[in-house]
């Protein structure tokens, strides 16, 4: 069994030298993240769903088509 402070020097030998410890020590938890929460949209899809679409562009794409035929559609109904 290790004792403590070998363990200990072996964790510090694990960074590299170019790491400056006194810079590391200033980050702020959470900073960025309602900025990153509000710009994201992530959306997991079903596998039964997801087996159609190869890529994001393909489900962009299948989406698009179905937003533009609910408009057309809803414009349609609107008219009558």
């Amino acid at each position: 069994m290790k004792n403590k402070k070998t363990e200990k020097r072996k964790q510090q030998d694990d960074l590299s030298r170019e790491y400056d410890l006194s810079k590391l020590k200033r980050g702020v938890r959470g900073k960025y993240a309602a900025r990153y929460r509000s710009g994201t949209n992530l959306v997991l899809l079903s596998p039964d769903v997801a087996e159609h679409f190869p890529d994001d562009r393909a489900v962009n794409t299948a989406l698009r088509r179905l937003i533009r035929g609910s408009v057309k559609g809803r414009l349609a109904r609107h008219a009558e």
